[in-house]
């Protein structure tokens, strides 16, 4: 869905991509060769910014490889173990330069030549620019918990996007800003980013299935993920609480007076004959005191994770350095732009 859009300025905007990798040695090479293709084809200053997230099968090691064989247009974030997805995307941002920065998973899923759309639009106005997977190549299972997570992220936010797992996605400037002001540990982007966007829109995006390697999210990650969205982004389960509180606790008493009541009309026999009864509504309410107090849980641990004030990440290393450390962003009619031709596979 598109909303309004502002007014930008007519300058051709820089480019930052962010891109988080974790394990990703078979994809890339080729992630690379297809970024820097379709960089260049834009005709625009641009950075990729690699964030290793901790990786152990050579990831590493190409990343030191590509910053030093394309200086000043691949930089290298070394992050000293895993500290999931969201948070290498963080550090990313905290190295970005350009207007516009775009974020791309390294499994190749969704197209690095699907980046010139996004920007594109960006550059219509729009503060965040999502993307839906069109068709969708993951599995049953993918489909449904992605839809669910849509489903809770429209309620508890009011802005409605379909794709929110898709992380090909494009924010301006002042968005990522006001993203890395915000302290919590617990941080789901896409979301949060939509929380400071006035004007936001969706295109549609080519989606792959993955060529090489493993996906990241385990059945276990992703129940983590939804809670940790769930928990960081709105306070719905709690006053949900309370609602199914108040229906629990008045159909206790409605069915307490129906007891009553048919106990003086037949008696006490009829009574003893519901023990089976009370035992199963009984062990309902103890079911749904451990839910509540497991929720509440939830929030408390979030809570005392922000107290401690400890870093999303720590950077162990960084390498290769932005073109624009010396300065402002150089524009593409200035020749300032270093040679980016993609590398040989």
């Amino acid at each position: 869905m598109e909303n309004q859009q502002s007014t930008i300025d007519n300058r051709q905007s820089t480019i930052s991509v962010v891109i988080p990798v974790f394990n990703e040695a078979a994809n890339l090479s080729e992630l690379l060769v297809r970024c820097l293709k379709t960089c260049n084809r834009m005709d625009r200053v641009f950075e990729i910014i690699l964030v290793d997230d901790g990786s152990t099968d050579g990831s590493r090691d190409m990343i030191e490889a590509a910053s030093n064989q394309y200086p000043g247009v691949i930089i290298g974030i070394l992050l000293n173990r895993n500290y999931g997805q969201h948070s290498a995307i963080m550090a990313g941002f905290a190295q970005t330069k350009g207007d516009i920065i775009v974020t791309l998973d390294a499994d190749l899923q969704n197209p690095p030549e699907e980046i010139i759309k996004l920007v594109q639009k960006a550059e219509e106005g729009f503060d965040v620019v999502g993307s839906v997977r069109v068709p969708r190549r993951d599995t049953l299972f993918r489909r449904v918990a992605s839809q669910m997570v849509n489903k809770v992220v429209q309620m508890s936010t009011g802005i409605t996007m379909h794709d929110y797992g898709c992380m090909l996605r494009a924010y301006r400037r002042h968005i990522v800003s006001a993203m890395m002001q915000c302290r919590e540990r617990s941080t789901f982007i896409p979301v949060l980013a939509n929380s400071f966007a006035r004007y936001t829109a969706e295109i549609e995006v080519q989606h792959a299935e993955r060529s090489a390697g493993d996906s990241k999210y385990s059945l276990w990650n992703l129940i983590n993920l939804q809670f940790d969205l769930l928990t960081s982004m709105t306070t719905f389960p709690l006053r949900l609480l309370n609602v199914l509180g108040g229906i629990i606790s008045a159909f206790g008493v409605g069915f307490g007076l129906f007891l009553l009541l048919m106990r003086l009309i037949y008696g006490p026999a009829w009574a003893a004959s519901g023990v089976f009864t009370l035992f199963a509504i009984l062990f309902i309410f103890i079911g749904a005191q451990f839910l509540a107090m497991g929720l509440l849980g939830e929030y408390i641990g979030r809570i005392y994770s922000d107290v401690r004030a400890r870093p999303r990440y720590f950077v162990e290393r960084i390498v290769g350095e932005s073109q624009w450390d010396a300065g402002d962003p150089p524009r593409p009619e200035s020749g300032a732009c270093p040679n980016t031709d993609p590398p040989k596979p």
